[in-house]
C-alpha cells in the first residue's frame, strides 16, 4: 500500500512508470543518470540521456531529475519508457466482458501482451490502458505474441491476487484450437506428457529425458487429407507447451516461427499468423463463486 504522501506517477499515453530502487554500490556513482546506465547496461546510454532530457525521470517525491541530479542510495526513482518507432499491429482486440474486478479480452494474433523489447504502444496492455484510463490494469495470465484468443485482465489491485492464485493452482479450464498436419497413424484423443526445459536459442523450449512436467489432452476435431483442426486442453502451463507438444508428435502448428525450426520474419510481416487460438476459458469466480465461461469470437478454419 502506498502512503497518502507517496508520489504516484501518472500514466502517460497508456504507459505506467517503472520504479527503480537505488541500492548501495561501490564505487558510488555521482548521479542518478550514471547509476541507471551502470545498472541497465543493455539500454543505450543515449536512451537514458533522452529520457532525462525529455522529463521522463522522477525522484520519489515526483520532482523531475536531470542528467546532473545527485545519486542518493536507498531511495528510488521512476522512469517512463517510450520508443521512437514501433511497427503498427493492424489488428484490434475486443473486450467481450467486464465487471468491477476483471475484463475478458479477445486478443488478435501478433499483439504482444505487455511492453517489452521493441513494443510499448503496440501492446495489448497499453492499448487497454489508453482505452480505459485505468492505470491498474494487469494481465492475470499471458498469451504469446503469436497466439490469439481469450485473456483475463485484472482491473483492481484489491482482488488481483485471488485471480492470479486461481491460475497458479490450475483451477482454470482452458481450451485451445490449433491447425496442424494430419497423420493417419495418430489415434486421438492423446494425452501428451513431456519434460520441457529451456532450449537454444534461449527463447525456445526443448523436450528432454526425465519426469514429465507438462501435460496436454489433444483431440481431433476435423481433418482433410493433409491438415487437421485439433482441440487442446493443457493441464500445465509451460512456455510454448502446446506448440512443443504438437511438434513432438510430428504435427507442428501451422505457421509456427519457432518449431520445428526458428525462422525469423520481418516485424511488419503479418501474412501468416500462427494457427493457435485460446478458444475457451472456464473458472469459478473467486469473488462471487459464480461459474464463468467465455469463448473467443475468432475461428480457425481448415
Amino acid at each position: 500500500m502506498t502512503s497518502p504522501h507517496e508520489f504516484v506517477p501518472p500514466m502517460i499515453n497508456g504507459v505506467s512508470a517503472s520504479k527503480v530502487f537505488l541500492k548501495v554500490i561501490t564505487p558510488e556513482p555521482a548521479t542518478v543518470f550514471a547509476y541507471l546506465c551502470n545498472e541497465f547496461p543493455h539500454i543505450a546510454i543515449q536512451e537514458w540521456k533522452s529520457r532525462f532530457e525529455d522529463g521522463l525521470v522522477y525522484d520519489a517525491l515526483g520532482n523531475h531529475l536531470s542528467l546532473s541530479s545527485a545519486y542518493q542510495a536507498n531511495t528510488h526513482c521512476f522512469y517512463y519508457r517510450f520508443l521512437a518507432h514501433e511497427v503498427h499491429v493492424p489488428f484490434e482486440h475486443h473486450v467481450i466482458f467486464e465487471n468491477k474486478h476483471f475484463m475478458v479480452v479477445d486478443k488478435p494474433h501478433f499483439l504482444t501482451m505487455s511492453p517489452t523489447g521493441q513494443y510499448v504502444q503496440e501492446t495489448l496492455l497499453v492499448r487497454l490502458k489508453n482505452q480505459t484510463g485505468n492505470p491498474d490494469l494487469t494481465p492475470i495470465h499471458r498469451l504469446d505474441r503469436e497466439t490469439a484468443g481469450i485473456v483475463l485482465i485484472s482491473k483492481c489491485v484489491e482482488s488481483r491476487g485471488l485471480y492470479q492464485q486461481m491460475f497458479a493452482t490450475r483451477n482454470v479450464q482452458k481450451t485451445y484450437h490449433a491447425i496442424a498436419g494430419f497423420k493417419a497413424d495418430l489415434h486421438f484423443p492423446i494425452t501428451t506428457q513431456l519434460r520441457m526445459e529451456k532450449g537454444q536459442p534461449f527463447y525456445t523450449m526443448q523436450v528432454i529425458e526425465g519426469e514429465a512436467n507438462s501435460e496436454t489432452l489433444i483431440e481431433l476435431l476435423e481433418h482433410d487429407q493433409h491438415r487437421a483442426k485439433y482441440l487442446l486442453k493443457p493441464h500445465t502451463g509451460k512456455q510454448h507447451q502446446l506448440r512443443v507438444h504438437l511438434n513432438h508428435l510430428g504435427i507442428p502448428i501451422e505457421n509456427d516461427p519457432l518449431y520445428p525450426h526458428v525462422a525469423h520474419k520481418a516485424e511488419d510481416d503479418f501474412s501468416a499468423p500462427l494457427q493457435l487460438l485460446a478458444k475457451h476459458i472456464q473458472f469459478q469466480d473467486p469473488v462471487t463463486s459464480e461459474i464463468m465461461q467465455f469463448s473467443s469470437q475468432r475461428e480457425l478454419t481448415l
